[in-house]
């Protein structure tokens, strides 16, 4: 028998560095959870992305045992790692502050498929051309 879902939380936490800290700290006790261990375990998988923020869902169930899954980093940091930026135009259709090649913004299309909402190849680019257009990023 499946179990009872109890929750579904949604955080953003830095890859590698979770902490019983605010965010997680308060959005798990509250439901009854172990923080030192979905801590640890969220850490150890997602050590290799460190220096992002990812997306996490969280499932608790009744009996207090939980599942999570990572997501990608979102598609802007992505973008603005890969330009070599710390952040976007203020404003983006007058001000360009990098670029980068078409190859990087299929790079990264590629690396993102399974959190878009599509899953043609070419039309997870021309998202991610968008998304780079609108921080003031030229995609060449």
């Amino acid at each position: 028998m499946a179990k009872k879902i109890k929750a579904s939380v949604r955080l953003h936490i830095a890859a590698g560095s979770a902490t019983p800290a605010p965010p997680v700290g308060p959005a798990l006790a509250q439901h009854g959870l172990n923080i030192g261990e979905f801590c640890q375990k969220f850490n150890e998988a997602t050590r290799p992305l460190q220096g992002f923020k990812l997306p996490v869902d969280i499932i608790i169930y009744d009996d207090r045992t939980y599942t999570f899954k990572i997501h990608q980093p979102t598609a802007s940091a992505l973008i603005k790692k890969a330009a070599g930026v710390e952040k976007g135009s203020g404003n983006p259709s007058k001000t360009k502050v990098a670029t980068i090649s078409k190859a990087q913004a299929r790079e990264i299309a590629q690396q993102k498929l399974g959190d878009l909402n599509t899953e043609d190849l070419s039309k997870a680019t021309k998202m991610i051309e968008g998304t780079a257009k609108s921080l003031g990023i030229t995609v060449e």
